[in-house]
């Protein structure tokens, strides 16, 4: 056999059976990509890991509200989000058991479709009037304490976060809770309207006289209670739990009050207010509407309304990239003084199935 016949039948052959292999490959990967995002063009994505050594830990800027994450394996991938006309740098990572690592990556963003949203930044016992009802209300992070500890983180890491991205971004978001109600919709601007500046001054004035007006002094705790003998322990908890936020410890009408942003937020004209009750239906709607793809998660409580609420990662990340700012979200911190340690596990519990960032790592590339 002479090297025409090799070329002309085995050598032919193979190379038709590679090329079909190859091409169906490529079918099956874009098939699956026009699925995930019709409108995309599709790229295949090296998922190449490269050890990372002596790697800094993780989520150490802010080392009083958030434990730092180290000792374990790190790799780096190549660049996940690549956005045309890129401007904005946001570093991030994962972790994944299979890789028996966290998985870092860079990526680049277009700040024209990019969102921050902050959850939750409930104004309780920041001075605007909603205060923890006494003796044994609960609200936010459930203690006076433990509200003025988010208040400072708030101040300390989270709005600096805002104003620096402010310029950056098309907006600045904020979720909370309760009915749509009139004083809030003439406050802030919401999905549906923006208020003028005379409307925002009343509402104001209304909202504090609203706030002030409620008599936040509730019943104490039970000072007995009936026990079986047989089941104590079902029956003490059944008659005391750990968390009540009904009307006996925080008054009735106490959740029906317009629950301001916290103070320690500073508030442009051009910032959007997301009512929960309205679902997220709107919210998704709104930020199609915009053309954003990219989402910088913030805010409260890392273990509850940040994963769970409209504006949650839940929610957001069916539709969108999202990115949880891991040390701009402090989670609640029952028997602790401090949110250290369980920001650091909820945060790493989501890292599974969502990239985190930090702070640090959200820079502009121009």
């Amino acid at each position: 056999m002479n090297r025409k016949s090799v070329l002309n039948v085995d050598g032919t052959q193979t190379i038709r059976d590679q090329t079909v292999g190859r091409t169906m490959r490529l079918c099956l990967l874009l098939m699956t990509s026009l699925q995930l995002a019709a409108a995309d063009d599709p790229r295949i994505y090296q998922n190449r890991l490269v050890p990372l050594k002596n790697a800094e830990p993780l989520l150490a800027d802010y080392p009083v509200f958030v434990q730092p994450i180290e000792d374990v394996g790190r790799f780096e991938a190549p660049l996940l989000v690549n956005d045309d006309d890129a401007d904005l740098s946001v570093r991030a990572w994962r972790f994944s058991y299979n890789a028996r690592g966290i998985i870092e990556m860079p990526n680049r963003l277009n700040s024209a479709h990019t969102a921050v949203i902050m959850v939750h930044p409930w104004g309780i016992d920041d001075g605007q009037g909603w205060r923890t009802s006494e003796p044994a209300g609960v609200a936010d992070f459930c203690t006076p304490e433990k509200n003025h500890l988010a208040g400072r983180h708030t101040r300390e890491v989270v709005d600096p976060f805002l104003k620096r991205m402010r310029p950056k971004v098309p907006f600045i978001m904020f979720s909370l809770i309760g009915s749509v109600d009139p004083i809030r919709k003439k406050l802030y601007r919401t999905l549906d309207y923006t208020p003028t500046a005379d409307e925002r001054r009343a509402a104001k004035i209304q909202l504090a006289e609203k706030l002030n007006a409620f008599d936040y002094t509730s019943k104490p705790l039970p000072a007995e209670f009936l026990l079986s003998q047989n089941k104590p322990v079902i029956d003490y908890f059944r008659s005391f739990p750990g968390l009540t936020a009904h009307d006996d410890f925080n008054g009735a009408g106490f959740w029906q009050l317009p629950v301001p942003i916290h103070s320690s937020v500073t508030v442009e004209s051009n910032d959007v207010l997301i009512f929960d009750v309205e679902g997220y239906g709107p919210l998704k709607s709104f930020l199609q509407q915009h053309d954003i793809r990219h989402i910088l998660l913030t805010g409260y409580a890392t273990d509850m309304c940040f994963c769970k609420t409209t504006a949650g990662y839940e929610n957001l990340s069916k539709d969108f990239n999202v990115f949880l700012v891991g040390d701009a979200t402090l989670a609640t911190f029952p028997a602790n003084a401090t949110p250290r340690y369980a920001t650091n596990a909820h945060i790493s519990l989501a890292s599974i199935n969502h990239l985190i960032t930090q702070v640090s790592w959200v820079s502009g590339l121009r």
